[in-house]
C-alpha cells in the first residue's frame, strides 16, 4: 500500500538565508499515529506547515493521498485536517456555527449529525450556542480540533495539541486520537510531552536542525536504543565503590545505600551475573533489586545530544 503522505527531498530556505528544512524525506503510512519529536526550532512546525500548504517549499515534492500538494493543492488540502497551536477565531461567533463554517470552506454540504457527533466527542455540545469568547482555554483548544475534523479529513495534523492544557484535557485528547485511529484516520502529532508519543504513537520521527535524524517504530526504537538500569538497595551503607568493581560503571547514591548499574539491552551479555558474583566477593550485600527501562524521553534527549 502506498504511503498516504510522501515527502521527498523537501527544503525550505527563507530570504534571510536560514534553512529551516534540509532535504527532508519522509513517508507516513495510512492509518498510523506518527509522532514527530524535536527541540524548539528543529523544524517541526515548518515541516507540518509546508505539507499543509501554509508555507511554500524551496525545493522538493509532497504527495498527499497521491495528490501533488503543490500542483494539485485543492485535492491534497481537502484530505488534511490541521490543528495548529493557535488560530484566530471570531469571538462573537457561536461554537456550532464556526465548526459548520469550517466544513463549508471545503465546499461540502451541511451535515448537522456529523457536527453534533464531533462536538459531543469533544465535550462541546453543551456549549454549541455559546460565543467563542466565553470558552475557557481548554475548550478553545477542543474547538480547534472540532474545526479540523468538520470536513472529515483522512489525515489529521496535531501541532502541540495539549501544550498548556490541564491533565484532563490531555487524556481526553489521547482518547480521541485512539478513536480516530480506529476509524482509519492517519494522525501526525508534534509534541513537547514525550509521554504523549510514548502513549499514542506507532512510529516516532526525530527532527533536529531541519533534518530527520531517525524514523523508527516506537517499540523497536525503545528496544534498540533503550537502556536498562539495575538498582540494588544495599544492606549496609557503602562509603565508596571498591576498586574491584570499577569496571562496571556503578553509581553510588549520596546516602550510600543504593548502587545503580546500567547495561545495554542489545548486548549479548548484560554482565549482571558477573556483577552479583563480584559484589558478593567484595562483601557487599543487598536487600532488594529492581530493573527499569529507559523512557522514550531519555532516548530522545540522547539522540539530540549526539547530534549537537
Amino acid at each position: 500500500m502506498p504511503p498516504i503522505i510522501s515527502v521527498k527531498s523537501l527544503r525550505k530556505q527563507y530570504d534571510s538565508g536560514f534553512e529551516a528544512l534540509k532535504s527532508v524525506s519522509l513517508d507516513i503510512v495510512r492509518g498510523e499515529v506518527f509522532a514527530l519529536l524535536g527541540p524548539n526550532g528543529a523544524g517541526k512546525t515548518t515541516l507540518i506547515s509546508t505539507i499543509c500548504g501554509l508555507v511554500r517549499p524551496t525545493a522538493g515534492e509532497i504527495f498527499v493521498g497521491g495528490h501533488n500538494a503543490i500542483t494539485d493543492f485543492r485535492a491534497a488540502r481537502q484530505m488534511i485536517g490541521l490543528v495548529p497551536q493557535e488560530m484566530p477565531t471570531a469571538p462573537f461567533e457561536k461554537v456550532i456555527d464556526t465548526v459548520a463554517f469550517s466544513r463549508g470552506l471545503f465546499g461540502l454540504p451541511s451535515k448537522p449529525a456529523l457536527i453534533e457527533e464531533i462536538l459531543k466527542d469533544l465535550t462541546l455540545w453543551d456549549k454549541r450556542d455559546n460565543p467563542i469568547m466565553s470558552l475557557s482555554g481548554g475548550m478553545k483548544r477542543r474547538l480547534l480540533v472540532a474545526k479540523a475534523l468538520a470536513h472529515e479529513p483522512a489525515v489529521l495534523f496535531l501541532d502541540e495539541p495539549t501544550a498548556g492544557v490541564d491533565v484532563e484535557l490531555r487524556h481526553d485528547m489521547w482518547r480521541l486520537v485512539g478513536q480516530l485511529k480506529d476509524r482509519g484516520v492517519t494522525i501526525i502529532l508534534t509534541t513537547h510531552y514525550i509521554e504523549e508519543a510514548e502513549e499514542m504513537a506507532d512510529r516516532v520521527g526525530v527532527i533536529n536542525k531541519g533534518e530527520i535524524i531517525l524514523v523508527e517504530e516506537k517499540a523497536e526504537l525503545m528496544r534498540k536504543l533503550g537502556r536498562k538500569e539495575l538498582t540494588l538497595v544495599l544492606s549496609e551503607q557503602l562509603g565508596e565503590i571498591p576498586g574491584s568493581l570499577a569496571g562496571y560503571g556503578l553509581e553510588l547514591s549520596e546516602d550510600g545505600f543504593t548502587l545503580t548499574y546500567g547495561y545495554d539491552t542489545r548486548a549479548e551479555r548484560t554482565g549482571i551475573t558477573h556483577l552479583l558474583t563480584d559484589l558478593a566477593a567484595a562483601g557487599i550485600r543487598f536487600n532488594d533489586l529492581n530493573t527499569t527501562q529507559s523512557s522514550l524521553e531519555d532516548i530522545f534527549v540522547d539522540l539530540v545530544k549526539r547530534q549537537a
